[in-house]
């Protein structure tokens, strides 16, 4: 009989070590290992099974220009946020993992991709969280034909494949993939062993069999996929839901994708029918009403997605030693980065303040344009001034003060005045490409020249060759 043993595996890096480690030498991280039990080859009689192979064992290879794209081969999930997430439509033989928060609408969405599909292609909901009643009301409440959509509630990952080779559907739907285990490990279901188990063996079955496969994953508390790590590298995309779970709206990215570019960005808003697609983003983000003290709006760009967004500040007087800087769907080092330029280059002192920064609508902004908005709103907050109704900013800022140019001016433009903001304030660089004698693109070359546009006159401070015509109000 092959010998078993107990490994320790890191469940972030995948490293064996022979004890448990409470801290790993590869990736830093803590209590990560967990133990696994493995199984020993079978000795000289696995080497003897493997020098009797013969030549039936060889796998020819295939040149790549005989190859045919499964790009071509591409169906709709009845989605378009979903369809543009996934960089067009779902890829068969494709291994999709989504993640998300509890009650985010993980199971609602792909119940209803589900439901679009089953009226030309088989499809098949694998559920071990929930039982093929409790599957049945959801689906009598978002279905338009829930007839269509088989159900299997099994997390014995052998039945499961059984079924998957027998009924050979065209999408898969697994939720969850912590939810299966195999009879051939000994660990409990969820486990980093269990968990690279299953989705190695249904990526094999996607591959083989050309079946779309999505698995919905568990997060930890920290927004990261439960399990190994390895799993999201197995996977063809991984897709995360983001969003408050006690608001309406939610944002669907692609954290990695194979099939399309990690950009794009789907805005989905929760109903009693399920998630409708939101195809005019700006109408949510936006803020509507007269201005309102640190407040700004911000146009921003996510793949093929250009929207306005809110940037609201707080600045407040502090009595503690280190202020505190506080950011919400921000980065927390570029807004302190811009606090000290508006210290040093635009006269705006908060170094006895604390400075709370939100992006409005639960989202996240990672580009650098969102600079000149950000600052914009805290030197509003801490003049206690508003900004002029009809203004919207897009701008990166450098760390000697300059307002720099960014990417897709043209398209930050065109939306800002679509939805009626008639002073579009960027870079100066930028304004010249896109302005054309229109008066509505304001070009500022520093970040002093912007407060001092938007806000009045500011407090003195270095300015920049060739920038004292900027002094003038909107």
């Amino acid at each position: 009989m092959p010998k078993r043993q107990s490994v320790f595996v890191c469940s972030q890096c995948g490293r064996h070590e022979a004890k448990w480690l409470g801290h790993c030498p590869d990736c830093q991280s803590w209590d990560s290992f967990v133990e696994e039990t493995l199984t020993a080859p079978a000795g000289a009689a696995g080497r003897a099974r493997r020098k009797n192979r013969g030549a039936a064992d060889v796998v020819r290879s295939v040149p790549l220009s005989e190859v045919t794209s499964s790009a071509q081969q591409r169906f709709s999930s009845g989605t378009a946020e979903l369809d543009r997430v996934l960089g067009g439509g779902i890829v068969p033989g494709s291994l999709v993992l989504v993640g998300g928060e509890p009650g985010i609408g993980k199971s609602t969405l792909l119940l209803q991709v589900l439901d679009h599909v089953a009226g030309e292609r088989p499809v098949l909901l694998v559920c071990g969280e929930e039982s093929a009643a409790q599957i049945r009301m959801r689906a009598e409440r978002i279905c338009a034909a829930p007839g269509g959509v088989r159900v299997l509630a099994e997390t014995e990952l052998e039945s499961v494949m059984a079924t998957l080779e027998q009924e050979r559907p065209a999408l898969v739907v697994v939720d969850s993939v912590q939810t299966l285990y195999s009879d051939d490990l000994s660990s409990a279901p969820g486990s980093v062993s269990q968990v690279r188990e299953a989705a190695g063996r249904l990526l094999r079955l996607a591959k083989q069999s050309g079946a779309a496969v999505f698995l919905v994953g568990h997060v930890t508390k920290d927004g990261a996929i439960a399990g190994p790590r390895v799993l999201e590298h197995m996977v063809d995309t991984v897709l995360q839901f983001e969003g408050d779970k006690n608001r309406f709206y939610r944002i669907l990215r692609a954290a990695k994708n194979r099939f399309g570019s990690t950009n794009e960005m789907g805005v989905f808003e929760m109903s009693e029918a399920g998630l409708r697609p939101v195809p005019d983003p700006s109408q949510l983000f936006a803020r509507e009403g007269p201005p309102a003290v640190g407040s700004t709006l911000h146009v921003a760009v996510e793949g093929t997605h250009c929207f306005l967004v809110e940037v609201q500040a707080l600045v407040a007087m502090t009595d503690l030693a280190l202020p505190r800087r506080v950011a919400t769907g921000f980065d927390r080092n570029r807004l302190a980065m811009i606090i000290a330029v508006l210290g040093r280059h635009a006269g705006v002192a908060l170094s006895s303040s604390d400075v709370f920064v939100n992006i409005a609508g639960g989202i996240h902004i990672e580009e650098p344009a969102a600079d000149l908005a950000v600052a914009l709103a805290i030197a509003s907050a801490s003049r206690n001034v508003s900004l002029p109704a009809e203004a919207a900013l897009f701008g990166e800022i450098s760390l000697t003060g300059e307002v720099r140019s960014v990417s897709q001016p043209e398209r930050r433009y065109a939306e800002a005045t679509r939805v009626g903001r008639s002073a579009v304030v960027m870079a100066r660089g930028d304004a010249g490409r896109v302005s054309q004698g229109k008066s509505s693109a304001v070009g500022v070359a520093t970040v002093r020249s912007a407060v001092s546009r938007l806000l009045g006159t500011v407090s003195p401070a270095p300015v920049a060759p060739g920038d004292q015509s900027d002094e003038r109000g909107v």
